[in-house]
């Protein structure tokens, strides 16, 4: 299908016969800017229940733009027909429409936009999502539970109502990871078949700490973001050892984080027992 460029999730809506009146459909879907084997710019609209790509438009430079009809319902037209297509935002939140509307407009008027990001200036989604889907990464008990226990410390207000609206970039950051490096340099030496060709053989913690403090880590942790809040990355999580439904959103994704950890540790006791 190409390199998903922008994803977020939208319905489609259509207009009544005769009216100006616009109804949004319910079911749930997701806008996609894909740059196709092609070499052309798409975009698609997904049924995010059944997987399926039912909408898929080539698009130009500059003759398309997205554009509010009103609230939460947004147009795709152009500049060359009367083509009309109509969306909704279906995201829980508002909060994010301009940027995802901002960006997926900068797409439209040059295929070689850069997405801009509250949390980052740096680097496309591009090269992180090709290197996210081309990994085989595979996390490890002990990773999982350092993980667990930077969302523990986050969410512990929170037991009662669910994970709390949050991105990925507030827990990933430098000041929570560069410490396991000390704590657990057994973990490097895992990390360097997905780590930069160029950094010497085997790394050492500095060269480990600098990729995290770098701005294509921190653009490479918002686009999983992003896509994670798509909820079309399923099959991509199994790589992580956690399940299809994790990949549906953050909330998801964090919940199966912990439970993996709950089990991982689970074992570990009763390993312990069996030796004792």
């Amino acid at each position: 299908m190409g390199d998903t460029l922008l994803a977020f999730k939208a319905g489609r809506a259509l207009r009544r016969e005769g009216t100006n009146f616009v109804d949004p459909v319910a079911t749930k879907g997701a806008i996609m800017i894909v740059n196709g084997d092609d070499g052309l710019l798409h975009f698609m609209w997904k049924n995010r229940t059944s997987n399926v790509v039912e909408e898929d438009l080539i698009l130009f430079p500059t003759d398309a733009t997205f554009v509010k009809a009103s609230g939460r319902t947004y147009v795709l037209k152009f500049s060359s027909s009367d083509q009309r297509h109509f969306f909704w935002m279906q995201d829980a939140s508002s909060a994010r429409d301009d940027e995802f509307v901002s960006n997926l407009n900068g797409y439209l008027e040059d295929p070689e936009f850069t997405p801009n990001w509250p949390s980052t200036s740096s680097a496309g989604p591009s090269t992180s999502a090709q290197g996210a889907s081309s990994s085989n990464f595979q996390a490890t008990p002990e990773q999982i539970e350092q993980l667990s226990s930077l969302l523990n410390q986050m969410t512990g207000s929170n037991q009662g109502g669910g994970v709390p609206e949050m991105s990925l970039s507030d827990i990933l950051t430098p000041a929570n990871i560069t410490p396991l490096f000390t704590s657990h340099p057994q973990l490097i030496p895992t990390l360097f078949p997905h780590l930069p060709p160029d950094l010497p053989s085997p790394p050492s913690q500095e060269a480990v700490e600098r990729i995290v403090i770098s701005p294509q880590f921190r653009a490479a942790v918002t686009n999983f973001d992003q896509a994670l809040r798509t909820g079309l990355l399923g099959g991509l999580v199994r790589g992580l050892g956690l399940p299809e439904e994790a990949g549906t959103g953050i909330g998801p994704f964090l919940r199966a984080v912990q439970e993996q950890a709950d089990r991982e540790n689970a074992n570990s006791s009763d390993d312990r027992m069996d030796t004792d």
